[in-house]
This record gives structure tokens, C-alpha cells and sequence, in this order.
């Protein structure tokens, strides 16, 4: 069944995650008419199977480790992580799978929500499949933008479609713990799961990596870090070895991963964490000459490069620029605003220029990590910055040396390293690695981002005693 005429606003958004939710607010914030096209909960991915859960699900574990690094309150400790409070919480952070709320915030933000799945039928039409089959067709004045996201990558390995494996979106919605958790991958995911896990009570928990380190894009430093970390709290990290096959020995029972030398192991949960891939394949991509299943390729101000006429954009995963939630959001922003600029027939340069364009994708993506030890990096590695052919120095500093450290937890153990442009005396880089960096870094960024002198960054003050005096200590490693 489908409707017999369509229904037109100026912008049409395929996908109502946090992407999605973000250019069509800014769309209506500057005048234009907006829709969302939802086919699973309004919120998307980072809401209910990412960001929030997984967070949710580390934090008792940071908090006890926090806890237990302070004399006078370790003794005070008198049992470990309760699992099913902990999962009881997270579900709290998803509201149970429910996205009533969020969809009450589009219609207080006035953009029309249409539940189904979503596909492009040629130049700025988009059809509607609603669960009972009825379609409706909707046109777009001005843009319509794919935010559609990224799904998990599932390797070709033998028997793994058919063992039934967790994915991001069990791990992270699971109400049990598996007694024995293979993990399949050493970046954000796998080592962030390999902490929540064995927190949660998991017995066992290997991970494997096919790479020489886990974290590999980080700096060197980072990775050993993190294993050093997961390995004392008792996660078995093998890397450099492959998995070749996988194989569930009876319907819910064990699962035999099979490794290239020949090598065994059985798990109750196998989480393959190796990637993902964009959510463009049964979107009707095709319809306007793009390769379904491929990311889309953009230019700064989020309009796809590969399509004519100036009307289709690509915000956030499915972009493949960076997989990260909040630089999803920044592009939403950009996106927003140059839809609007040019809905008004505006040239974008000057100021409008730099509201209208991601240009933080490509040097100064911060991003944390929420292992133990805490990894934070925003900018260029010291590998990037003399890769793109910036002439640089690198500076590094233990954060355990400075005082607020050692106030916020005994023996603190931590390491600062700065990327400095010598030719601009400009910040390019910095990664940290320590209890409590994350809430660092966007002091960082702001550096960056700002391309604040040297010079300058010396009459910013840190406050004494707290973490941030780490910031002179890198300065006076540096030296005038």
C-alpha cells in the first residue's frame, strides 16, 4: 500500500540517531521544514548499544579501581562489581530500549518523525516502509541527508555467521556475564568490553589481536599501556595470531575458536569487535549512481561529492571521515547550517564559512578511551604530524610527577606526550595516558583547534594542586 501524493519539507534526514537528531534541529532552528526517518529507536546507536551503555557498564568498575587507589578509602572496599546492579543501570542509560523520550523531543523541537525504513527513490525522494507495508513518499526543497550510521563488520571467518557471536549491540545490552569472553579485536571496542567484562565478574577474557599491539593508531606508548593494564587485571591478550575458524559445539553451548597454529579455546561469548562497515546497502543509494554498501564521500560542508544537482549530504558514520559520536554531532552542525546558507541562496565564506564546514575532521578529532588506564589523544601522532611532512618535536612527560596526581590517587602512573609544529610554534598532537585524562583533553583540543602560540600557552595558569599542571611540565620540557 502507498500513499497517493508526497509529502515535501526542505529537509528530509534518513536516520534519527544523534547525527540525524542534529541536522534537522539546526535545519528548523534556521527556518527550514524537517523530517526524520527512524526504523529502529529514535536516539540511534550511541544512545542504546554504544556510547551510553558501554559507559555505563565501565563506570562501577573506574569507580572502584578509583577508590582502591586511595589509602583510607581501599579499606573501606568489601566486595567487588555487582554485576546485575551494574547491567540494572546501564538500562537506566538506554530507558529500557524505550525511545519514547527522545521521540517527544522531535516533536517539542517541531520535526516530523515518520517510522520505517527509509530509502532513496532518485533525486531528492525518499520512500517510507512502515512496519505494516504502506509507503510514503517524501520530497525534499532543498536536501535530503543520509545518516544512516555504521553497522559491525563481520569478518569472512569460517562458522562465524552461524555460531551465534555478540557484536557491540550484545555486549553492551547483555544481562549475564559469560563465564569465558573471547574477544576478537584490540581497538576501542574489544579492549574497553575486555575491561567492562572482567570487572563484571568474567573469569576468563582473552583478546586477540592480529596487529602487534592493541590501539594500534595511537601512539606506541598507548598500547603498551593498555595492555599492561588489562593483563593485571587478569585478560589473557594474544597478539599477533589470527582466528580461523569458529564453531558453536551444541545449540547454546560453548564456542570452539580455532587460531592459525592449531590452537583451541572454548568460550561461553565470543564478541568480534574488528571494525565496521557503512549502513548504505538497502537504502536505495543506487537510485542516485552510489555503490550500496560504500561509505559516501563529502566534501567539509557534508555534501556528497558523487552525486549531482547539490542536494544530497552524508553526516556522521556513514561517511567513513571519523567514526566517532561527537564528531558525528559537529558534522550534524555543519551540515545544518550549510543547508540553510544555501537554502538562502548564500555563498558560504567568512564566517559562515566556518560554521558550515567539519574542518576538525581531518587534524583535531579528540577521543578518549575508558580503559584503565584512562587514553586520551586529540590531534596528529608524532608519526602523522612528520608523515603529512610538518618539520616537529615531541616532548613527554610522567604525569605521576606532578602533584595533583599524586593527590588524586597513590602511585599514580600516567604519561603525557606533546606534538609541537616547529615552524608554527603551534600545538599538533597530544596524547595522555593516566587515571582521569579524558576530562584533559579538551584543553588539548582547544590548543589545536585555536593554534594557540606557544608563547601564549605559557600565561595560561594550571591551578595547583590538580592534573592540569601537567600542561607547564610540557611547556618547560619544551623550553622557550
Amino acid at each position: 500500500m502507498s500513499t497517493d501524493q508526497a509529502v515535501t519539507y526542505d529537509v528530509i534526514v534518513l536516520g534519527a540517531g544523534s547525527t540525524g537528531e542534529n541536522v534537522a534541529d539546526v535545519a528548523v532552528q534556521r527556518g527550514l521544514s524537517a523530517c526524520v526517518v527512524e526504523a529502529e529507536l529514535v536516539g540511534g546507536e550511541c544512545s542504546y548499544w554504544a556510547c551510553m551503555p558501554s559507559k555505563a557498564l565501565l563506570r562501577p568498575g573506574q569507580a572502584l579501581a578509583d577508590a582502591g587507589a586511595v589509602d583510607g578509602a581501599k579499606q573501606a572496599i568489601t566486595g567487588t562489581v555487582d554485576a546485575t546492579a551494574a547491567f540494572g543501570r546501564r538500562t537506566v542509560f538506554t530507558h529500557n530500549w524505550d525511545d519514547e523520550s527522545q521521540a517527544a523531543w522531535l516533536t517539542r523541537a517541531k520535526i516530523e518523525l515518520y517510522r520505517g525504513r527509509g530509502a532513496l527513490a532518485g533525486e531528492r525522494t525518499v520512500t517510507v516502509t512502515s512496519s505494516d507495508g504502506e509507503v510514503t513518499t517524501l520530497r525534499a526543497r532543498h536536501a535530503v541527508v543520509v545518516a544512516t550510521g555504521s553497522t559491525p563488520f563481520l569478518p569472512p571467518i569460517p562458522g562465524l555467521a552461524d555460531a551465534g557471536v555478540w557484536t557491540s549491540r550484545e555486549a553492551t545490552s547483555a544481562t549475564w556475564v559469560p563465564r569465558r569472553l573471547a574477544i576478537l579485536g584490540g581497538g576501542v571496542v574489544g579492549v574497553e568490553m575486555a575491561t567492562a567484562y572482567r570487572s563484571l565478574g568474567a573469569e576468563r577474557v582473552m583478546l586477540i589481536e592480529g596487529g602487534p599491539r592493541v590501539l594500534a593508531k595511537y601512539e606506541d606508548f598507548v598500547g603498551n599501556a593498555v595492555t599492561a593494564g588489562l593483563r593485571a587485571r587478569g585478560v589473557d591478550i594474544r597478539t599477533g595470531t589470527h582466528v580461523v575458524g569458529i564453531e558453536r559445539l551444541v545449540s547454546d553451548g560453548p564456542i570452539r575458536v580455532s587460531f592459525e597454529d592449531g590452537r583451541l579455546v572454548e568460550a561461553d561469548a565470543v564478541l568480534v569487535a574488528v571494525g565496521r562497515r557503512a549502513r548504505t546497502e538497502d537504502i536505495g543509494v543506487e537510485t542516485v549512481g552510489l555503490e550500496p554498501g560504500a561509505y559516501i564521500d563529502v566534501d567539509d560542508t557534508l555534501l556528497a561529492t558523487g552525486v549531482e544537482g547539490g542536494w544530497l549530504y552524508a553526516a556522521g558514520d556513514v561517511n567513513g571521515r571519523v567514526l566517532l559520536t561527537h564528531q558525528g554531532k559537529y558534522q550534524a552542525r555543519a551540515c545544518g547550517e550549510a543547508i540553510a546558507a544555501r537554502a538562502r541562496g548564500e555563498s558560504i565564506t567568512g564566517a559562515a564559512w566556518d560554521r558550515a564546514s567539519a574542518t576538525a575532521d581531518h587534524a583535531a578529532v579528540p577521543q578518549v578511551v575508558f580503559t584503565d588506564p584512562e587514553v586520551a589523544a586529540v590531534g596528529l601522532t608524532e608519526a602523522q604530524a612528520r608523515a603529512e611532512g610538518h618539520q616537529v618535536r615531541a616532548v613527554e612527560y610522567e604525569i605521576g610527577d606532578v602533584a595533583g596526581a599524586s593527590v588524586y590517587a597513590d602511585g599514580y602512573a600516567g604519561h603525557a606526550k606533546m606534538v609541537v609544529d616547529n615552524e608554527r610554534n603551534v600545538v599538533l598532537g597530544v596524547t595522555l595516558v593516566g587515571p582521569a585524562v579524558g576530562e584533559l583533553i579538551h584543553a588539548a583540543t582547544v590548543m589545536v583547534v585555536g593554534e594557540v602560540p606557544i608563547d601564549r600557552l605559557w600565561h595560561a595558569v594550571p591551578s595547583y594542586p590538580t592534573i592540569s599542571e601537567v600542561w607547564l611540565r610540557l611547556l618547560e620540557a619544551l623550553g622557550r
